[in-house]
């Protein structure tokens, strides 16, 4: 394995894996050296492993300890030489002690020094040499993805009591305007009323087809438009297009974690999108 690690490995395969609830998803590269090798099985079940390990590792970032970032090491490190239970100790002993303790920080973020989740006695890195060794191939782990659902999102904590009372005066509200409202009605049921149009089933049906919209809305739609159903179909996209304008505000911290990979598993997606509830 060693004498194969200097080698181009170009080939392989992207991978995907959405762990239950759709609420964490993985898509990872695997590389090697020919495209037989890469549509083999034990390649594509080292490809599937991988991406599960990744899902399992919650506090993974990178691949192997040199992708971490060495402005992040910097840092880190200026802050770890001014820690105060290392003031007393001369200056080359605080270097070691620090650099034992980022060694042990990258190593936790590193994907290949992970204990490897079917076989804890052996690492991802010794994993990935075993599979050139058996394979013949040089085989390497070259990016990965992680999407957590919601992360990153603020989720709006409301106090329940006080959103039952806003809800209570909104509605005293409506009513009151209603009241107001009532001579209005009567003036404007005094007016010609509008011929009504008689909606046949098929139109309902041929506008349901063309929108999508439900049974109850195109019957409305067509009478608001005089059973034109071109015009109907503008009524309910201008309808829909209002509704949404509304909802646009809201916080969408649920949702879903899917994941898409084309055939010969040379590309691959992974999209989250969210809505408001779980149970949407």
């Amino acid at each position: 394995a060693d004498k194969k690690a200097s080698r181009i490995a170009a080939e392989g395969a992207i991978g995907a894996y959405i762990h239950g609830g759709s609420r964490l998803g993985v898509i990872v590269e695997v590389n090697c050296e020919t495209d037989f090798v890469a549509r083999g099985d034990k390649f594509k079940e080292l490809v599937a492993d991988i991406a599960m390990q990744v899902a399992a590792n919650i506090d993974v970032e990178y691949v192997s300890p040199e992708d971490a970032d060495p402005a992040m090491i910097a840092a880190e490190k200026e802050v770890q030489m001014k820690m105060e239970d290392l003031q007393s100790k001369p200056e080359n002993i605080r270097e070691k002690i620090v650099q034992g303790r980022l060694d042990k920080m990258v190593n936790e973020k590193a994907l290949l020094k992970q204990d490897y989740i079917k076989d804890t006695s052996k690492s991802v890195e010794e994993l990935i040499k075993e599979a050139t060794a058996e394979i013949g191939e040089k085989i390497s782990i070259r990016r990965f993805v992680k999407y957590n659902l919601g992360e990153g999102l603020e989720k709006k904590n409301e106090d329940f009591a006080a959103e039952v009372e806003a809800q209570t005066k909104a509605l005293q509200k409506k009513a009151e305007e209603k009241k107001e409202e009532a001579p209005k009605e009567e003036e404007k049921k005094e007016e010609a009323a509008k011929p009504t149009v008689a909606i046949s089933a098929k139109d309902v049906k041929v506008l349901r087809d063309k929108s999508g919209a439900g049974m109850m809305d195109c019957k409305k739609a067509l009478a608001e438009c005089g059973g034109d159903v071109e015009e109907a179909v503008v009524w309910l996209r201008k309808k829909g297009m209002a509704s949404a304008d509304k909802k646009a505000s809201r916080i969408a911290a649920e949702g879903a974690i899917g994941a898409y990979i084309h055939g010969g598993s040379r590309l691959g997606v992974i999209v989250e999108v969210n809505c408001e509830t779980d149970f949407v």
